[in-house]
C-alpha cells in the first residue's frame, strides 16, 4: 500500500486496526483515511473484528450518548500562531546538510586545496580536488535525508511533498551550494600539466548523485551513498595501486586522466546519469512507501 494513490488493502487495514503497523505507515493510512471513505470503512470493519471489538462498541455507543444529552458550547478562538519567517523556511525546506557540518566542511575542503596549492606544498592540489569533489555532492544527500540526520524525518517524509520530491529538492540545494564553490575553487588552483580542467569532475558528480539516489530506492539514502562513494574510491585508486604499488603525487594526475578528461569517459558519465536518471522516475514510488528502510 502506498499513501494516496492506492487503496488500503485487507492486509493494510488489519495491520493498521492491530497496531502492527509502523508508525510512519500508520501517519500514512490516517492521511489517506480523512479523503476516503471506503478505506475508512473496511478499517473499522478490521477493528471491530479484533479481540477490542466489544469495548470499542461500548465506548462508541457511551460517547454517543453522552454526546446527545449536552448543548453545544461556544469555543473559545484558537490563540494567534505566528508563521514562521521565509527565511527560517528555506533554511528547513533546504535539509540538514545546509544547517550541520556538512557546509563548513566543503568551505574547508576548498580553502585547504587553495592554500596548499598555492603555498607550493602540494601542487597537485588541483588533482586531488576533482578525486573528492564528487564525493561531496553525495555526503551532502546522504545528511540530507533519514532519521539519523533530521529529527523531523517521519513527519516530512511521509507529508504529501516528502518522499522523492522532498530528496531531489534537498538534493537540488546541495548541489546548489558545492557546484559553484567546488568550480571555482578548482578554477583558482594552478594547473597541472596534462591533468583535468575544473569543470572535469561535474559530469561523473551528476552520475555518482543519481546513481546514489536511484539506489537509494532500494538500500535506502545512507547505505546507497556509502556504496557509490566506496565503489568510486576503489574505482579510481585501486587500479593506480595495483600499477604502480602505490599513489605517488606525481601520478596523481596521469591516474586520473581516464576518467575525467577524455571525451569517451565524460560521454560514459552522461550516459551512466541519464540511465540513473531513467531508473530513479521508474522507483520514484519507493520513496513514498511506510515500509523503505529510512522508516523501519
Amino acid at each position: 500500500m502506498t499513501a494516496y494513490r492506492h487503496h488500503l488493502d485487507a492486509a493494510a487495514a488489519t495491520l493498521y486496526a492491530s497496531g502492527e503497523l509502523p508508525e510512519p505507515g500508520s501517519w500514512q493510512v490516517e492521511r489517506h483515511l480523512e479523503g476516503c471513505g471506503a478505506c475508512a470503512a473496511r478499517v473499522s470493519a478490521a477493528a471491530r473484528a479484533t479481540a477490542a471489538g466489544p469495548t470499542l462498541a461500548a465506548v462508541r455507543s457511551a460517547v454517543l450518548a453522552e454526546v446527545a444529552g449536552l448543548a453545544p458550547t461556544p469555543e473559545a478562538p484558537p490563540a494567534p500562531v505566528r508563521a514562521p519567517s521565509r527565511r527560517a523556511r528555506l533554511r528547513w525546506a533546504a535539509g540538514p546538510a545546509l544547517r550541520g557540518p556538512w557546509l563548513p566542511a566543503v568551505a574547508g575542503v576548498c580553502l585547504v586545496a587553495l592554500v596548499l596549492a598555492h603555498g607550493g606544498a602540494f601542487p597537485q592540489a588541483r588533482t586531488a580536488l576533482l578525486l573528492l569533489a564528487p564525493l561531496l555532492p553525495l555526503a551532502g544527500v546522504a545528511l540530507s535525508f533519514g532519521p539519523h540526520t533530521d529529527p523531523l524525518h517521519e513527519l516530512t517524509a511521509t507529508s504529501p511533498g516528502g518522499g522523492l520530491r522532498l530528496l531531489l529538492v534537498r538534493g537540488a540545494a546541495v548541489l546548489a551550494v558545492c557546484v559553484p564553490a567546488l568550480t571555482v575553487a578548482g578554477g583558482l588552483l594552478p594547473e597541472v600539466a596534462g591533468g583535468p580542467g575544473p569543470a572535469a569532475w561535474l559530469l561523473p558528480a551528476l552520475a555518482l548523485t543519481l546513481g546514489a539516489l536511484a539506489l537509494g530506492s532500494y538500500l535506502g539514502c545512507r547505505n546507497a551513498v556509502a556504496v557509490v562513494g566506496g565503489l568510486w574510491s576503489l574505482g579510481v585508486l585501486a587500479p593506480v595501486t595495483v600499477r604502480y604499488g602505490a599513489l605517488p603525487a606525481e601520478l596523481l594526475a596521469q591516474a586520473l586522466t581516464p576518467w575525467f578528461s577524455s571525451p569517451a569517459a565524460q560521454a560514459g558519465w552522461a550516459g551512466a546519469a541519464v540511465c540513473c536518471a531513467a531508473l530513479l522516475a521508474v522507483r520514484r514510488h519507493s520513496f513514498d512507501s511506510y515500509d523503505r528502510p529510512e522508516f523501519l
